[in-house]
């Protein structure tokens, strides 16, 4: 497996002979440039998980990409003109040599005065190869045992004690940082520390904010 972060919660994941990218949201810019994509999917309708704008753009130059998107996501993209697939959360998508289960139910709590959305996390896994959890913006899916954990370091809806309890809980062999846009370059690092530290033994935290590929055995 091959992963490249392209900024805040997107992920290029290169599995099972398949590219797939994962919350193309306006906080990540290196969106722009992605070709050869075989599957999109969306967590949840939040721009910084699907940008409406740059969408467009994106298809047009996969036009062989599926796109798959949370309900309520999904609903929200139709109306700007953008047809995608719904998740199921359970139901198990196969796409060629890899599976797709998506997992969870609802975007975590950000505010009492604000309604709760729909999330629906993600599990890829592929036969001989690593598997990977992206949760999306909540903590409490259930994904099973996973190699690799996209870890959201820091959000209005978390607190760095509940990440590091959700990394000590999914307890995975390697942990990305992901959801960091909000971050200046100091408090990034303190939260990484935190991650590092506090996190469950065995775990190694891989920051690929440089956007350099990280090929996972």
């Amino acid at each position: 497996m091959r992963i490249t972060h392209l900024g805040h919660a997107c992920l290029l994941i290169e599995t099972g002979g398949l590219r797939i990218l994962i919350d193309p949201g306006a906080f990540s810019p290196g969106i722009a440039d992605v070709t050869g994509l075989d599957l999109i999917l969306v967590t949840h309708q939040h721009a910084d998980h699907v940008d409406l704008e740059r969408l467009p753009a994106v298809l047009k130059a996969n036009p062989q990409a599926w796109l798959y998107a949370e309900p309520q996501a999904a609903s929200v993209m139709e109306g700007a003109g953008i047809a995608a697939d719904h998740t199921v959360a359970g139901e198990v998508l196969t796409f060629e040599q890899v599976q797709v289960t998506p997992v969870g139910e609802r975007h975590a709590l950000i505010n009492e005065a604000l309604p709760r959305i729909g999330n629906l996390g993600l599990v890829l896994r592929a036969e001989g190869e690593p598997s990977l959890f992206h949760p999306g913006d909540a903590y409490d899916a259930e994904p099973g045992q996973v190699d690799i954990l996209a870890l959201p370091l820091n959000a209005p809806w978390a607190a760095s004690r509940e990440s590091v309890a959700f990394a000590q809980r999914i307890s995975p062999r390697f942990c990305i940082p992901i959801h960091d846009a909000l971050l200046s370059a100091i408090g990034r690092r303190l939260y990484l520390s935190h991650v590092q530290t506090f996190g469950p033994e065995g775990m190694a935290v891989r920051d690929l904010s440089d956007g350099v590929p990280f090929d996972v055995i």
